[in-house]
């Protein structure tokens, strides 16, 4: 208990965490799987993330953001994602994101909407959708035509959900709360074009603007995930018709929550998609890890860290369940 409540101050308040206080299998660890580029990636991790905002093109334009006093640069591979680098101290507290002329979001994790590249007129499932930010974003890819189911089991994350998805306008939007493992069985087989499954994860990949997944981390909480995963991309992939597509994404870079996830899907008979980002600075999945291989085609997936484009980190894999 008093464990518990010390990490939730270091979280809240921020104080200096040091690589010293990290665990040791955890160091032990990311020595192997990062490599030459270990020293890199956990000072990255050490240094504040930057800021990132979404535009909205149904309330706001480029020309807005041009006007206000901020100095932005533009995200490569996202037409309406700016990193700010200089504007408001506190951007989420400002009317114009009140309004939802834009959405902070970390431009990585602008990564797995655009990899979906879902379409005007498209069933998409959103099968972990909280807190809305890939589900608003791939809204506005649609330009609002079609249908998004975006699902989440908590009802605390779903009223984030329901009031960033009013409040960015996404009318094509319907929020359900749903156990994902089972959502199949709710809607039916093979009934949607596109599914997301950004996955609840460690989140290693966001120590940089939360210490949390660092203090918490543990073995079996990474295993205790790949397993819910599993059933969740499961479920998923039962849900997308022949021919469709998915995007399996995480903010972590345990391999057990991403190849080893992937290569499940594989198993079920999953296709791998190659991907091109413009811009994008990535690794190719892993194809061993601890002694198991993985299929050759996970080299397909991208493992993007957080010292390469200077975001937070995140793992993403988009796939195909072949026709009949």
């Amino acid at each position: 208990m008093v464990s518990r409540i010390m990490s939730s101050l270091i979280d809240e308040r921020r104080v200096p965490l040091t690589v010293q206080d990290l665990k040791k299998e955890l160091k032990e660890r990311y020595k192997v799987l990062l490599r030459s580029e270990y020293e890199k990636f956990i000072n990255c991790l050490f240094q504040k993330s930057p800021t990132f905002i979404r535009l909205n093109p149904m309330k706001t334009s480029v020309k807005w953001l041009h006007e206000k006093d901020w100095e932005v640069e533009r995200v490569p591979w996202y037409e309406f994602g700016y990193r700010v680098v200089k504007g408001p101290e506190n951007i989420g507290n400002t009317a114009e994101h009140r309004l939802g002329l834009f959405y902070v979001q970390d431009a990585a994790s602008m990564v797995p909407p655009v990899v979906l590249d879902p379409k005007p007129g498209e069933m998409v499932l959103d099968l972990a959708a909280a807190p809305g930010s890939k589900t608003t974003q791939m809204a506005e890819m649609m330009r609002w035509r079609g249908v998004i189911v975006a699902n989440d089991i908590s009802m605390r994350r779903i009223n984030v959900l329901s009031s960033n998805v009013q409040r960015m306008g996404s009318i094509n939007v319907a929020i359900t709360r749903l156990d994902g493992r089972f959502i199949h069985k709710v809607f039916g087989k093979e009934r949607f074009d596109k599914v997301l499954l950004d996955a609840p994860c460690s989140s290693v990949g966001e120590a940089r603007r939360n210490w949390r997944p660092l203090i918490r981390w543990s073995m079996r909480l990474v295993l205790r995930l790949s397993k819910l995963q599993k059933e969740l991309a499961t479920a998923g992939y039962i849900s997308l018709r022949p021919g469709g597509r998915m995007v399996y994404s995480t903010c972590t870079i345990e391999p057990e929550e991403n190849e080893e996830v992937v290569q499940h899907l594989i198993q079920l008979g999953a296709e791998i998609l190659q991907v091109e980002i413009p811009g994008l600075r990535f690794r190719p999945g892993l194809l061993e890890w601890n002694g198991r291989k993985f299929d050759s085609s996970v080299s397909k997936c991208l493992r993007i860290y957080p010292h390469y484009n200077d975001t937070l980190g995140f793992f993403v894999c988009l796939l195909e369940k072949p026709e009949r």
